[in-house]
């Protein structure tokens, strides 16, 4: 066996395990204040219990080579020997030891806890809902006009201090970008708050971390950090109604959308459909995922989700609409105009 080949299988598993510490859904890559506050109190918790661990098997290990080492006639059955003074400066040291480590780890904890309670000048606010199995996100405009209604997706802009809105609409949620921050939950009749100031512009993953029924797990969300410049931009697209259709096609499913029970659950912005039930549909093309991160949002998945959401996401409240395979196509081309 040549050297590189040998040398494979180590490069594999240091590759596997830097991959591991970065991505777009964990607390070891932080891009974000909170989630470095988070990963201080990690990383100083890891090395001081890490200290103690090795010191407790190296002592252990001592013990043990000393005691097959000395005879059985050696061992004092009763008085007092010399080790033993020795042996009360040991335990004085470790106890020290122990008080220090307690210490250090309590004022870690408690400057961090402190830290994440606080947010920085002109935070942006957003208001963000849970609902079994999704997310609506709000943010609030200056004028009516200008408020963002959205689904499954928080945009945030870097270097800016958010301060999110947290509330639930049937049962206990929980709120989790870790990248960003720390879990936060979301009760129903209660509001709760975190803030988030992210650092690093990119894309991350939102999940959450509650049980919550039957589909949790598939209940997550994108989170997209721009500059200032491209988070205004964003904006502004969202302000805006949704656009007619132009193509036959499309101009039937406007109308197909219209008739049957999708306008009882969905909005569409400038358009009858003003349900409140589902998500927000008036930029739909524009996100990433459907189905709140179930799904790729792409020709193909949309006509699988409406043809069938409970063989995709079993209990979801979506019911299944009857359609025709070219009534179904005619709705599809509708919804890919909602951009």
């Amino acid at each position: 066996m040549s050297q590189d080949a040998r040398r494979a299988p180590a490069g594999a598993l240091l590759a596997l395990l830097l991959a591991g510490c970065s991505g777009i859904q964990t607390t070891l890559d932080p891009a974000g204040d909170q989630a470095r506050d988070i990963d201080v109190v990690w990383r100083t918790m890891l090395v001081v219990c890490g200290i103690m661990y090795l010191l407790v098997m190296a002592f252990l290990a001592w013990a043990l080579w000393r005691a097959r080492r000395a005879p059985a006639s050696d061992m004092p059955v009763t008085g007092e020997t010399a080790a033993e003074p020795a042996l009360r400066r040991g335990l004085a040291g470790w106890a020290a030891l122990i008080a220090a480590g307690l210490v250090l780890l309590t004022t870690v904890s408690f400057l961090v806890d402190r830290s994440l309670a606080e947010a920085g000048p002109d935070p942006l606010r957003v208001k963000v809902t849970a609902n079994q199995w999704w997310w609506q996100v709000e943010y609030e405009g200056a004028l009516p006009s200008e408020n963002v209604l959205t689904a499954n997706e928080l945009h945030l802009p870097v270097d800016r201090p958010a301060i999110i809105e947290l509330k639930s609409n049937d049962v206990i949620h929980s709120f989790w970008v870790p990248n960003l921050a720390g879990k936060m939950d979301l009760i129903p009749g209660r509001t709760n708050y975190v803030a988030v100031t992210p650092r690093r512009i990119g894309a991350f993953r939102g999940q959450c971390a509650e049980f919550c029924g039957f589909q949790h797990a598939k209940m997550a969300f994108d989170v997209k950090v721009d500059d200032a410049t491209g988070f205004e931009a964003w904006t502004r697209r969202q302000i805006a109604s949704a656009p007619d259709p132009v193509s036959p096609a499309a101009v039937t499913g406007k109308q197909l959308f219209g008739s049957k029970a999708c306008v009882m659950c969905h909005r569409v912005q400038g358009t009858d459909a003003g349900g409140s039930t589902g998500p927000d549909l008036t930029h739909l093309m524009s996100r990433s995922h459907i189905a709140a991160g179930t799904l790729p949002n792409t020709r193909a998945a949309l006509q699988a989700w409406i043809a069938d959401p409970q063989g995709i996401k079993p209990g979801t409240k979506m019911p299944r609409v009857e359609l025709s395979s070219s009534e179904l196509n005619a709705v599809v081309a509708y919804l890919e105009t909602l951009r």
